[in-house]
């Protein structure tokens, strides 16, 4: 199984992105999946989650901005960024929890897209 993000970019202040996560490969499961950043120099942080069953939150620092959203027929996970500020520039990775034949549940990473907000 492999995640797959795309929709990074460079945007000005105030505009908008929409990142997507695929979640590829065959015979899984996928339960909650999240959206995590890494600015330079800082720890990765969670920046919204969403469950199978469509229950979200999201950081203090993006509610009312960001929205995450899922299709489960097609094992993706979206995230719609709205009037980003500079500091939400850092590489934005998708995670996910994912079951295979096997009955444990397991952390996958995407490779991880970079979103540039310019001031």
């Amino acid at each position: 199984v492999q995640l797959v993000e795309c929709g990074g970019g460079l945007v000005q202040a105030g505009g908008s992105l929409r990142l997507s996560c695929v979640a590829a490969g065959s015979t899984f499961s996928v339960n909650t999946m999240g959206w995590y950043r890494q600015a330079p120099g800082n720890q990765r942080e969670l920046v919204a989650a969403i469950t199978s069953g469509g229950s979200t939150n999201y950081a203090d620092s993006v509610k009312g901005r960001f929205t995450i959203s899922r299709d489960n027929a097609k094992n993706t996970m979206y995230l719609q960024m709205n009037s980003l500020k500079p500091e939400d520039t850092a590489v934005y990775y998708c995670n996910a929890e994912i079951r295979g034949l096997a009955p444990s549940w397991y952390d996958y990473w995407g490779q991880g897209t970079q979103v540039t907000v310019s001031s």
